[in-house]
């Protein structure tokens, strides 16, 4: 980044991978218990804790307004489960705007944290809550440790040429269900209230927790890598595996599944899917010869998954193909709903 781009404002949305690459090159494990730190494509950090490692990760909410709560636990337990370990604490910090704040507010979310929280076994360990100025609207971010046997961690770095990644349940489901219920009225003139009322429930069902599905991955095949697509859909989360990995991809776009409501809400605002923030879908990195038996086990449960790309050598580079053309796969400067939100 050049000092002239330095100084330029910067929009909403995740940083993009080459200023985040600039931020945490510098950044130094001086503590060698710390086996995986900070560093662009990695979901989580990984610390040595005698007999277990623990795992660490930090989320926030910020672009949903609905079951915030509910919400932060989900995509917190996401980034736990895709290293192979099991959440067990959570952590939050709620900041709540001056304007509009009622205890009951407050009450509902920490109710919904609490029962999404039992529903997984989880402890809540701690947090802090403010009212805060200058936000029109409540920010909630998670904390997450999880535990994880030393000899079952998944660690990205494993993955090998010639394994071939899968991709379950579909395209966007978060952004999906966050464009239906926060910009339903824009919706209505095109799509029909049925449509947008089935990508709304897309938070429930198909859901954007992984845990289940990264659970049967990883007890079911020989599994290298797994990850978590979020903000910059489906492109960015390839790009981080391969960056996390060292290695290339060959990604066959036209294998991606796609639901018709994604497409059309997509359609109707213009942007594209496979740059939509994508939590739901997870990306999993196993051997060829363990895709079948992977594949069977996710579907006896009741979970879709497809094959949508393979691992090549990092000098073969990242590749999508389409519609019979190769093009490079280029990572999103930010998330196709940020540009919703602020049109």
């Amino acid at each position: 980044v050049s000092q002239e781009q330095k100084l330029d404002l910067l929009q909403a949305g995740k940083l993009s991978a080459k200023q985040l690459r600039e931020l945490l090159t510098p950044l130094q494990r001086v503590d060698p218990r710390v086996i995986i730190g900070p560093q662009l494509g990695e979901d989580a950090t990984v610390l040595d804790f005698g007999s277990k490692y623990l795992v660490v990760t930090t989320d926030p909410v910020t672009f949903a307004t609905d079951r915030i709560g509910w919400y932060v636990v989900h995509v917190n337990a996401n980034d736990i489960a895709v290293m192979g370990a099991t959440p067990r604490w959570f952590f939050t910090a709620l900041l709540l705007p001056e304007q509009g704040t009622t205890f009951a507010m407050v009450d509902s979310i920490m109710t919904e944290i609490r029962q999404t929280c039992d529903e997984f076994g989880i402890s809540v360990s701690g947090g802090h809550t403010e009212i805060t100025t200058g936000l029109q609207r409540p920010i909630i971010v998670g904390q997450m440790i999880g535990e994880v046997d030393k000899k079952d961690l998944i660690r990205k770095t494993s993955l090998q040429v010639g394994d071939k990644i899968l991709l379950t349940q579909g395209l966007a489901i978060e952004g999906t269900a966050l464009l239906a219920r926060e910009k339903r009225d824009l919706l209505r003139n095109h799509l029909s209230v049925d449509q947008i009322d089935q990508a709304e429930q897309f938070l429930f069902n198909p859901g954007i927790s992984v845990v289940k599905a990264a659970r049967i991955a990883a007890s079911s095949g020989d599994i290298h890598s797994m990850h978590d697509p979020t903000e910059g859909g489906l492109v960015a989360g390839l790009h981080e595996l391969a960056v996390a990995s060292g290695k290339g991809l060959r990604v066959f776009a036209d294998r991606v599944p796609i639901f018709p409501e994604t497409h059309a809400i997509c359609h109707c605002l213009q942007i594209d899917p496979l740059r939509l923030i994508a939590s739901g879908a997870l990306l999993i990195g196993a051997s060829a010869k363990t895709v079948e038996k992977v594949a069977t086990a996710l579907a006896r449960e009741g979970i879709p998954v497809g094959e949508i790309a393979e691992v090549v050598p990092v000098n073969d580079g990242l590749q999508i193909e389409s519609g019979g053309a190769t093009l490079p796969l280029i990572p999103p400067d930010r998330d196709e709903i940020a540009k919703v939100f602020e049109s």
